[in-house]
């Protein structure tokens, strides 16, 4: 009796390890024909996935700056920095074509898609990989690939025949990019037009490039600039990449190339190209000062920070620079110095080590040097500040900008539209007495200081024109 016990339970057991792969083989066939049903009919549902992407950033290289548009990168791309980041991407049929409604679809179902952490702000990217930049800022020596060499070099005809060579009294130096032809263009017509004016003497102007860093997106750059040089005799193009960190690399290569080709200048303006200038009021304030002695004048910037928030455009982290502040220095958008200045600067350069932010590696330079950089209110590299008691004043106006000298962040049809007021003969001030009559006032020492940590990039009280 008890063996018949003991084999009915065997018998039992096998028959229960039966029955359940019996079912469980039923489950996997109606979990796969489900899913073969959920796929035919064309719907799939996002899948997280984790990505770590590695640092193959190389130095000098941006992700992007204020001001211009930024384009995402794809995640091959060597402009992310070494930070790991987490991204949602959807599972894609490769046997499937796509139809471009069919990708739309999945873009606009790709924005409502919930986060993976709610609430959980991920880190935000530093602007480039700054780890590479301290690798290679060592190599600042690059060749040039479309000269001027006589650019500084005019022939003054004399009585009774023949000419003398002489340096111009300023040199107008802008910064500007391959695919910045309407901005070069219209300071070629307008405040940078070469000639002998009154009171000074001769201008010429020439324009710092680099190359294009996204070469695909202005085809055959290389020609346009070739041609433009026969054209106009004015680009000095160097072969490093043109990017905003770079801008350090574009002083330096341009007081070498003042110090080789222009060496006898008396005096130089260096802007962007994006700003209004006033020649005129500039010529005049230089009258009376002697080119063989220093000076430098611009929107001096004094007690600045550096920044340490890394959404900025000019963050700067403290294994770069562990200083709590920058020397004082001239707001990138123009300043003025004489061609004694100039040469000392080239060989200070060269001696300072290399500085992401050019404004602020120019003002390492000047206190190397000993210059102290001189703060002059008709330079307004920040623009126009609307007074807070005129709220609705206008400050695009020809009778604010014919007192000043420089002033920034203005369009192409904005230069040539003010250009035009101001030369118009038509035009009045009778409320206002321009400063250009009389001789300029020069500020003894410095009223306005940088506050905490400010970023003058984005400094919102002043005006967007």
């Amino acid at each position: 009796m008890l063996r018949k016990v003991v084999m009915m339970r065997r018998v039992l057991h096998v028959k229960g390890d039966v029955m359940c792969t019996v079912v469980l083989l039923v489950l996997l066939c109606f979990l796969l024909y489900t899913r073969q049903v959920v796929l035919s009919s064309g719907w799939s549902r996002p899948v997280w996935k984790l990505e770590i992407h590695g640092s193959t950033s190389s130095s000098r290289i941006l992700l992007g700056s204020g001001g211009t548009k930024v384009k995402k990168e794809s995640p091959e791309s060597p402009l992310l920095p070494q930070i790991p980041s987490c991204k949602p991407q959807l599972k894609s049929k490769p046997s499937q074509p796509k139809s471009s409604s069919h990708i739309r679809s999945r873009s606009r179902r790709k924005k409502v898609v919930p986060t993976a952490a709610a609430g959980k702000q991920l880190p935000t990217l530093p602007p480039f990989d700054f780890e590479s930049y301290l690798r290679e800022k060592d190599n600042r020596n690059f060749s040039l690939l479309i000269d001027q060499p006589g650019k500084c070099r005019i022939i003054e005809e004399q009585e009774g025949g023949g000419g003398a060579a002489s340096a111009p009294f300023m040199l107008i130096a802008v910064k500007s990019t391959a695919a910045d032809f309407d901005k070069r263009q219209v300071v070629r017509q307008t405040w940078g037009k070469e000639g002998t004016f009154q009171p000074g003497g001769s201008i010429r102007t020439v324009f710092l490039l680099g190359i294009p860093r996204n070469r695909s997106s202005l085809p055959q750059w290389d020609r346009l600039l070739t041609y433009e040089s026969k054209a106009f005799r004015d680009i000095l193009l160097w072969d490093f990449e043109d990017t905003f960190f770079n801008l350090t690399l574009k002083e330096t290569h341009f007081l070498e190339w003042v110090n080789r080709s222009c060496p006898h200048v008396k005096f130089i303006f260096k802007g962007d190209a994006d700003v209004y200038v006033n020649v005129e009021n500039i010529l005049e304030m230089l009258q009376g000062r002697e080119p063989d002695e220093d000076l430098f004048v611009g929107d001096i910037i004094v007690n600045a920070r550096p920044i340490r928030r890394r959404s900025s455009k000019y963050f700067v982290p403290e294994l770069v620079y562990g200083g709590g502040l920058y020397p004082s220095y001239a707001g990138g958008g123009g300043f003025v110095m004489s061609g004694h200045t100039a040469r000392r600067l080239s060989s200070a350069c060269q001696q300072v080590e290399l500085f992401p932010i050019d404004d602020v590696f120019l003002g390492m330079c000047l206190q190397l040097i000993g210059v102290n950089p001189l703060r002059h209110q008709g330079f307004r590299t920040f623009g126009i500040p609307r007074p807070s008691a005129a709220p609705h004043l206008q400050t695009f106006d020809p009778c604010f900008y014919r007192e000043l000298m420089v002033v920034h962040s203005l369009s192409v049809p904005q230069i040539w539209l003010m250009w035009n007021l101001l030369h118009d003969p038509k035009l009045s001030c009778h409320n206002r007495t321009r400063l250009a009559y009389g001789p300029f006032k020069w500020r003894g020492r410095i009223e306005e200081t940088a506050g905490d940590a400010t970023d003058y990039g984005e400094k919102p009280v002043f005006l967007t024109h």
